[in-house]
């Protein structure tokens, strides 16, 4: 599926043409350490290939964007925390992601770490999580277990559908990734509220 933006079309290939180099790990881990960050191509592009391509390596894969995008979203954070109207603020603007920073301020006033955790696994922009916890001053804890929770989540889906489906995959993810990870976020959200007014303190 094409977008209307060649230039992004040209960088959504070419990251998936690394999936038959010989150092596709280490460009993997890396797009998975800069997506939470900056880099504006999300890693699921590039594990999809790569599963395509090695089936059998597909946990391998998984864990690898898993710690990794954990790691970059460490920095985000920090950047967030530390440098977010000098640093942080311009790199989300240039990537026009202002919009969904004001929702996500929204989500993480009234939700907290159940707004890592649902942005963490839904196709919301990672990187606009990272830096913006960062900024609001979530708490670091939280922060991390949620993102733990939720990349490992998405990361090891798509790897899995990939691994089930094999080419099929990736219409599959299109189509229904975002409608599963929505529906499974708004049961865990469900689950959290009714602990958090009904459990007894």
């Amino acid at each position: 599926m094409k977008s209307n933006f060649p230039f992004f079309d040209r960088w959504v290939e070419n990251v998936k043409n690394l999936a038959r180099h010989k150092f596709a790990e280490p460009f993997l881990a890396f797009i998975a350490f800069s997506e939470s960050i900056i880099f504006p191509i999300p890693t699921a592009v590039l594990l999809v290939a790569m599963v395509q391509s090695s089936p059998h390596k597909a946990w391998r894969y998984a864990f690898i964007c898993s710690i990794c995008s954990v790691l970059g979203g460490l920095i985000g954070y920090a950047l967030g925390w530390f440098a977010y109207e000098s640093f942080a603020l311009p790199i989300l603007e240039n990537l026009g992601k202002l919009e969904k920073v004001e929702v996500y301020k929204g989500m993480a006033d009234e939700y907290g770490a159940m707004a890592v955790f649902a942005g963490g696994l839904s196709p919301f922009p990672y990187k606009v999580i990272t830096i913006l916890s960062g900024a609001l001053k979530l708490s670091l804890p939280v922060f991390i277990i949620a993102s733990i929770v939720s990349r490992f989540a998405q990361f090891y889906i798509v790897a899995g559908l990939v691994w089930k489906f094999g080419e099929q995959a990736e219409t599959i993810i299109k189509k229904h990734l975002a409608l599963f990870t929505t529906g499974f976020v708004v049961l865990v959200c469900a689950l959290w509220f009714l602990w958090k007014h009904f459990h007894p303190h």
